[in-house]
């Protein structure tokens, strides 16, 4: 068969995916910090584009005049003689002085300053060395009167635990070998104020002995916070312990057996320890006493606010007000006048014509993010008007495809609208995600329910257990039952097990032991 080339025409359509589409697309799923980061950068490199803000300055709309318009008013209006309508303007001036406090103009006119003789009538005091004005705060213009003060120089800065340590290192190590030794280990510490590092490695790295770690170590193990240093959780709670004085044979056992704590098996825990079970429950309320975690209590990142991006109230005809909340929506105008102040020919012209395309373009996909937002926020709150109502146990099953079906949408919309977007309701504050939850179904046809609702509940009725009347698994699937919830018992258990709520063997012995605790 012989091969050929040829020349076809066809005629076809394909989905093609612009650059500008992909950006809109992205633009759905930015969260509020993302998108402020990616708007400044267009403002940066485009100059057709502007950002606003909610408090404009009403001096160019609102019939403000300003001084110089003051003045040249005051000059117009003197006469030939000079005399009469000047000294109606004086006194004019001088009403207005003594009313509103403008008393910065009249120093300039009249070549005089009363802010000596009156320093709570005068305009704000222009400091004479800006550049101290952090460190005196008295000079004029420092701030004495109680303005212009920003709260964020007064919070008190974040302490980490690293930097904590090494206050105390110079005192409590006084050779600088050691305090080589203690800043390596130092810099070992996780978030939780644990010992990471490996003792050997540790001695090849710095060239030193194992004695010689080992005793910085025990050194670095007595400062605040007590059991920091540590390299396990028992040795982190005998630290403490003999900081207490409290560290006896009995209570040793224990340490080393905290696996046995954790299964509640205190009948063994006694045999071991020696102990009656008195002895045991006073031992294990001073376990409960210590800190597990000593890092904890010390910053290891700063947290951000979350801001929400709808905000749901009660409106007084029963319904919900959904509305998107002003503090999240970028504003950003597109500069026409500076568009057309430029010649209609050259590069120039070139240059700023994409600029403004792009400036159009971005206007219009904030516009559509804002109302494909509010489109799926409504539509939940349609779907979970009960929740609103009356909690999470009426919290509805939803999925992606019921809310796209009902506003026209793909479902891989609807899923980046509800990425990282938060809702602020009567409940608290929830993200858009928390209201799609499976169904689980109902016992003889009724109505399905939410999986997190069922957690719920759960959760409910293991509180509300008594330590004579602890529900097994099996109990548990029982009640759901008869509240018309049909669910397995594996299902409990791993609902269970994702809440950390223990098996009904350990929580019976945890809530027996609490009873003759509180019984004492």
């Amino acid at each position: 068969m012989a091969l050929s080339a040829n020349l076809f025409l066809r005629q076809s359509q394909s989905l093609v995916m612009t650059p500008q589409l992909m950006q809109s697309i992205q633009l759905l799923q930015m969260t509020h910090f993302e998108l402020n980061q990616f708007i400044a950068q267009e403002v940066e490199k485009n100059p057709l584009l502007e950002f606003t803000s909610n408090d404009e300055d009403l001096s160019s709309d609102g019939g403000r005049e300003t001084k110089d318009e003051r003045y040249e008013a005051s000059d117009d209006s003197h006469g030939e003689d000079g005399f009469d309508r000047s000294a109606g303007n004086l006194a004019s001036d001088w009403y207005e002085s003594e009313n509103t406090g403008h008393a910065d103009r009249l120093n300039d006119e009249l070549d005089t300053n009363f802010s000596s003789e009156f320093p709570d009538e005068g305009g704000p005091q222009r400091p004479d060395a800006p550049e101290l004005l952090s460190q005196w705060k008295s000079m004029p213009g420092g701030g004495g009167d109680g303005e212009g003060y920003d709260l964020d120089d007064f919070v008190a800065g974040q302490v980490s635990l690293r930097d904590y340590l090494n206050e105390q290192i110079p005192f409590a190590l006084s050779d600088m070998a050691d305090r080589l030794i203690a800043q390596h280990l130092a810099d070992q510490l996780d978030d939780a104020g644990y010992l990471q590092a490996d003792l050997n490695e540790t001695v090849e790295r710095l060239g030193s002995t194992r004695a010689e770690v080992e005793r910085v170590l025990t050194t670095l193990q007595s400062l605040d916070p007590p059991g920091v240093f540590a390299r396990s959780l028992s040795e982190c709670l005998a630290i403490q312990l003999r900081l207490k004085d409290r560290f006896d044979p009995a209570m040793e056992r224990l340490v080393q057996n905290l696996e046995l704590l954790a299964r509640r098996d205190f009948a063994t825990l006694k045999r071991i320890c020696g102990v009656d079970e008195e002895d045991l429950l006073e031992m294990l309320a001073e376990i409960r006493q210590l800190n597990p975690k000593p890092g904890s209590g010390f910053e290891t990142s700063i947290s951000e606010a979350i801001m929400p991006d709808i905000v749901v109230r009660p409106s007084s005809d029963g319904s919900w007000l959904v509305e998107l909340n002003p503090d999240t929506l970028p504003r950003v105008l597109v500069n026409q006048s500076y568009f057309s102040s430029v010649g209609k020919t050259g590069q120039d012209h070139a240059f700023l014509s994409e600029c403004l395309q792009n400036a159009n373009w971005l206007t219009r996909s904030l516009d559509q993010r804002a109302k494909t937002i509010m489109k799926v926020a409504s539509e939940i709150v349609r779907q979970q008007d009960a929740f609103l109502m009356h909690g999470v146990d009426h919290l509805r099953p939803l999925n992606l495809k019921t809310v796209a079906d009902a506003i026209k949408m793909h479902e891989s919309t609807v899923s980046r609208v509800t990425s990282n977007k938060y809702m602020l309701t009567p409940r608290g504050l929830f993200e858009l995600k928390y209201f799609f939850t499976v169904s689980i179904s109902a016992v003889e046809g009724g109505d399905s329910h939410s999986a997190e609702a069922v957690r719920h509940r759960i959760r409910m009725l293991i509180s509300q257990e008594s330590p004579e009347s602890v529900l097994s698994d099996d109990d548990i699937v029982d009640t759901l039952k008869k509240g018309g919830i049909e669910l397995a018992r594996r299902t409990v258990a791993k609902y269970r097990e994702a809440m950390n709520i223990p098996s009904s063997v350990q929580r019976r012995r945890e809530k027996r032991a609490m009873a003759k605790v509180a019984s004492f």
